[in-house]
Order: structure tokens, then C-alpha cells, then sequence
């Protein structure tokens, strides 16, 4: 006697899926330490596999040697980016005195404003700016702490990084075999597919990104030049860098850079610099990002900014730079998965409407 399975109810499929995702979520904050690192490593290592793979199979390099040959590239590719900023910034630092007397006449003129429009004693916000100081320089020693202890975590993160990305590099295949050993050998071709599909995709989006900096921040550098803002090439490579955060990075390169700005120089100047990003980051979003960058994700905005603000509540930062990569890969794999290919036209519903529409033209 054979017994039917019976299929179980809408309300508990959505109740074992939200469960699910809320089991995951809290899984995924509690191994924030360990995951954050790791899918840096994954996605530097996917970058650099063909750096891997030429050393390897051209100078006939053992893979160890080959992975750590691409890891010192990579740490000289930062340096230095690093090295570059840090000149700047030092530059900056030689002209304290400078910035400290412009930012105390800012300051003093805005006192005046606030005592002849709101009428507000000019002693009385003496005292609340006194006040403050005294507080800020009593908890110093907090602060330097704190700053020391997240410098070292910083570093520790780093080294994380580096570490992950030569691990995964030195034992990519091995890894592959797991994959595909785990979900059967008869669904070998689709595991392949999907891995395939993720290295293209990733390794195009992060080149994109990493050439659109490279544009962005030699046309704020020129644009800030010819304006005669003092600190240029450090705006510029602000304007870049930030700009590599979606949507949002942006709006923190126009204040931290009209910030920099207004201690430099005056009024004037600071208009200009912020009509100048927000032209840069018109001129790129329109017109550079889709050239350069191109539907590489092919993910639709709305998920893609969701995914920037669910990253930064769960991560922070690091989660704004890893929502997108992520989602990238979901859909790559929700597209392979019969049941879940609902999940990956959601993700990038738009582009799947294009592509139905190109072929429709295509076979009329």
C-alpha cells in the first residue's frame, strides 16, 4: 500500500523559510570574524587566479610559489595606493598651524552669526565650546586607545585577508573537488557552470570597479587643479576610493572632501568642489559606470541598494563593499536551481526582461 506525500501548507513552507533566514542571519553576524576575511580572500583570489595560472603554468612555478607571487602583487598594488595617500595626508599634517588658525576664523565667524541672528550671548558659547573641549581632553586617553586597538585590528584584518586569499589559491582545487563531491558527480556540469559563471563575473565586476576609480579619480584630480584647490591629488583620490561604495559612497567623499575644503580655503572654493563631484558622479553613473562597469551583476537597483543597507547593519562597511559580489553570486546560483530561479529573476528582473526582448526580436 503506497502512501501519497502530502504537500505541506503555504503558511509552514514561509515559516521553516524564515526561521531559516533568521538562523542564517544570526550565523552570519556571530561569524562575522572569520567570514568577513574569508570572502575577501575569495574574491582577491579570484582576481588574481590568472595572475596564478600564468606564473604557474608559463615560468612553471610550483603553485605555492605561484600564489605567493600573485599575494606580493597584490601587496604592492596597495602599498602603493597607501604610500600615495599617505603623502598627501602628510602634507596635509605640515599645514596644522595653517588649517588650525582657518578653522578658528570659521569658527569665530560663525559665533558672530549665531550671536546676531539667534541672539545668543557670545560668552555663553564660549563656555559650551570650553565645556566640550575640557570633556574631549579628558577622555583623550580613551580615544588613543580605542584608535591604537582598532589600528591593530585593522592590520589584523588585513593579514586575515592575505592569508585566506593564498590559502584558497594554493588549494582552489581541491576546493572545486568538494563542491562538486558534495553535490554528486551527475550535477558536475552544473557546479562547473556555476563556479565558471562566478570567476567571470566577479573577476569583471572588480576590474571594472578598481578601472572606474582609476577614471574618476584622475578627473577629479584635473577638475580640483584647475579650480587651485591646494590638497588636489588628496581630494581626487578620496572622490576615487569612495566612489567605489554604491550610492552612498559619494555623498562621504563631497562632505570629507568639502570639509578639507573649507579648512583650505574659502566659500568659494568649497561650492566649487562640490559642484564638481556631484558633475563627476553624474557623468559617471550615467555615462561611465555602464561603459566601463557595464550590467556585469546584472542586478537591478532596488536589490542592489537593499543589499548595500543590509550589509552595512550586519557588517558595517565591509558589508556595503561585500553586498554587491554576494548577491552576484546568489543570483548565479539561484539561476542554476529550478526551484529557486524565481529568487534570481528578482534579483535582476529588469535585465531578464531585455534579454527576452532581444531574443524575441531576434527570432521575428
Amino acid at each position: 500500500m503506497s502512501l501519497k506525500k502530502i504537500a505541506a501548507p503555504f503558511y509552514e513552507k514561509l515559516s521553516l523559510v524564515l526561521v531559516g533566514l533568521i538562523a542564517l542571519g544570526y550565523l552570519v553576524i556571530l561569524g562575522k570574524e572569520v567570514l568577513d576575511p574569508l570572502i575577501f580572500g575569495l574574491l582577491f583570489a579570484i582576481l588574481l587566479l590568472p595572475v596564478s595560472n600564468f606564473f604557474e603554468k608559463k615560468l612553471r612555478l610550483p603553485r605555492s610559489a605561484s600564489a605567493f607571487a600573485a599575494i606580493v602583487m597584490l601587496i604592492l598594488f596597495i602599498t602603493g595606493i597607501i604610500y600615495l595617500v599617505g603623502s598627501q595626508i602628510s602634507k596635509l599634517v605640515d599645514d596644522w598651524p595653517m588649517l588650525k588658525k582657518q578653522v578658528s576664523q570659521s569658527i569665530d565667524e560663525l559665533s558672530k552669526y549665531i550671536t546676531s541672528a539667534f541672539h545668543i550671548n557670545l560668552d555663553k558659547q564660549m563656555d559650551y565650546v570650553h565645556n566640550a573641549t575640557s570633556k574631549l581632553m579628558s577622555s583623550g586617553t580613551n580615544v588613543i586607545g580605542t584608535t591604537f586597538g582598532a589600528l591593530s585590528s585593522l592590520l589584523l584584518f588585513y593579514a586575515f585577508i592575505i592569508i585566506f586569499t593564498f590559502l584558497i589559491l594554493l588549494y582552489r582545487r581541491i576546493l572545486l573537488r568538494f563542491l562538486i563531491w558534495v553535490f554528486n558527480e551527475e550535477n558536475s556540469g552544473i557546479v562547473l557552470d556555476v563556479v565558471e559563471n562566478i570567476q567571470s563575473i566577479l573577476r569583471k565586476y572588480i576590474l571594472g570597479l578598481l578601472l572606474e576609480m582609476f577614471i574618476v579619480a584622475s578627473v577629479a584630480c584635473t577638475a580640483f587643479w584647475m579650480i587651485g584647490i591646494k590638497y588636489a591629488v588628496l581630494l581626487g583620490v578620496i572622490v576615487g576610493l569612495f566612489n567605489i561604495i554604491p550610492y552612498i559612497g559619494i555623498f562621504s567623499a563631497l562632505v570629507l572632501s568639502t570639509l578639507i575644503t573649507f579648512a583650505t580655503g574659502n566659500i568659494g572654493d568649497v561650492l566649487k568642489v562640490g559642484l564638481s563631484i556631484v558633475g563627476i558622479h553624474a557623468v559617471d553613473s550615467n555615462f561611465l559606470l555602464p561603459v566601463v562597469v557595464g550590467k556585469k551583476v546584472q542586478l537591478n537597483a532596488l536589490i542592489s541598494f537593499l543589499g548595500i543597507v543590509t550589509g552595512e547593519m550586519i557588517w558595517g562597511l565591509s558589508g556595503m563593499f561585500l553586498s554587491i559580489p554576494v548577491i552576484a553570486i546568489l543570483k548565479i546560483v539561484f539561476d542554476r536551481i529550478e526551484t529557486l530561479k524565481p529568487w534570481g529573476f528578482l534579483f535582476g528582473g529588469e535585465y531578464e526582461y531585455k534579454k527576452s526582448a532581444e531574443k524575441a526580436m531576434k527570432t521575428e
